[in-house]
């Protein structure tokens, strides 16, 4: 790469380190409602998967996944699957940010309508959503009451 001489260069680059730097720490998996939520299952007697991959889906994983009852259980965070409460788009660079948070939605979508063409009951949960609740959900549905 060659020095333009330009200082705005300088900062654009210094901005793009932080970033990835940033990024690179972002949890792929174990965030604290994720941890909460195997918790409260945990706690009811129920077992499961943690970070397993698909059938048929390469590459995707389900952060909970009750193979045996064909449950996969996703916890999204607000910003990287675009909440409609609480999903944000970065100013800097927003015309990538745009492309990339679309392509995490359809991907998801993608991947439940995959799923559930195979069988399977697909939950979606956002990471600022009750996981008690939620726990309480899941188990009325996997033991059928």
């Amino acid at each position: 790469m060659s020095d333009t001489g330009d200082p705005s260069d300088t900062s654009r680059l210094a901005a793009t380190d932080r970033v990835r730097s940033r990024m690179s720490r972002q949890r792929r998996r174990d965030t604290k409602p994720e941890l909460l939520l195997r918790q409260h299952l945990h706690a009811r007697g129920l077992r499961y998967r943690v970070d397993a991959p698909l059938p048929s889906l390469p590459r995707r994983r389900a952060d909970i996944l009750f193979r045996s009852r064909k449950v996969a259980v996703f916890v999204d965070g607000c910003f990287w699957h675009s909440c409609p409460l609480h999903g944000s788009t970065p100013k800097n660079n927003k015309e990538w940010w745009v492309q990339k948070l679309e392509m995490n939605v359809k991907r998801d979508r993608e991947t439940d309508s995959t799923l559930r063409a195979l069988g399977w009951r697909v939950y979606r949960v956002w990471e600022h959503e009750d996981m008690l609740a939620v726990a309480s959900l899941l188990e009325q549905e996997l033991r059928g009451r």
